[in-house]
């Protein structure tokens, strides 16, 4: 049990912040946004449903006050338009990155980062905090690679906690796909009858189209990501040493340096530690390639 805050009241915000009640991973829950009657209006609701999850105070802050967390999670920031690339958030949340990472220059704890672009949010963040690398770390593709789990299940008509597959790369259009290491209940996803490369192309495809068709017919995407997030919160409260597609400064893992992206890396109380090097196939190998040159033109153009 640990002391989380979360800034940025919107829709992904409230939905990280029940899902992290729900999941019994604060004892002190401090809830910050720029409109303060927001995030007071969050943090009475939320409260009132006390008798419904695991002990824990909920409260409303301001932004002086969230460097006294253990976790601090940031999902301030504009949301996406319909069509709208999570690469063309770039300037406008950047600057809001910027902004709240100056306010944890002296934090000792870690900070998570959910607000799209993520990747090169997140390595606004830690630029602007100078806080290492290891404590700064984003969502990433963790959301992808649970779409990813979602529409094999489908296909298969198997649980999705039987299936292991990842997303490597962007959080963004430039993701990758990791069919060629994909397993069902331990056995290789493409040794399974009929199917097909094909097939694949159009799985990838309907994850990487996720979230554009939900903002088409609700505005936002915000369950899944307060899931993911929740998800990622217990492995550090809990110290759980758990391999996740988190994006962090990548220092050499599969030859990617100084950019900030998805690689599969295990995840404790220390933040993002040991990037777990997955095995490519030459296409595969060949997108994580291109999906760094994305995120490194992007980040150069604001950073």
């Amino acid at each position: 049990m640990s002391s989380v805050a979360i800034v940025g009241m919107g829709w992904v915000g409230a939905s990280v912040a029940i899902s992290t009640l729900h999941a019994g991973l604060a004892r002190d829950l401090m809830l910050c946004d720029v409109r303060a009657a927001v995030a007071e209006g969050e943090a009475m609701d939320l409260a009132h449903g006390a008798p419904y999850y695991p002990r824990a105070t909920v409260r409303a802050v301001g932004l002086d006050e969230i460097a006294s967390a253990d976790v601090v999670v940031i999902a301030a920031g504009r949301g996406g338009a319909p069509d709208e690339s999570r690469l063309q958030l770039l300037r406008d949340n950047v600057a809001i990155a910027r902004s709240i990472g100056a306010r944890l220059v002296a934090f000792r704890g870690v900070v998570v980062c959910v607000t799209n672009p993520v990747d090169v949010f997140t390595h606004a963040v830690l630029e602007a905090s100078g806080l290492p690398p290891s404590r700064v770390i984003g969502t990433g593709t963790t959301l992808d690679t649970a779409r990813l789990r979602q529409v094999l299940a489908r296909e298969l008509v198997i649980d999705a906690r039987s299936i292991h597959a990842q997303v490597v790369g962007e959080h963004g259009d430039s993701e990758v796909a990791l069919f060629s290491s994909a397993t069902v209940g331990g056995a290789r996803l493409r040794a399974r009858p009929a199917w097909s490369r094909e097939r694949e192309r159009r799985l990838a495809e309907e994850v990487r189209r996720a979230a554009y068709e939900i903002i088409r017919r609700k505005g936002s995407t915000n369950h899944a990501i307060g899931l993911a997030t929740a998800n990622l919160l217990r492995a550090i409260v809990r110290d759980e040493r758990r391999v996740l597609t988190v994006s962090r400064l990548q220092d050499g893992a599969l030859g990617v340096r100084d950019v900030v992206l998805s690689l599969p890396t295990m995840v404790d109380a220390s933040g993002a530690g040991e990037v777990i090097e997955p095995e490519l196939d030459d296409e595969e190998r060949a997108g994580l390639a291109r999906s760094t040159e994305v995120l490194r033109r992007a980040t150069a153009s604001v950073i």
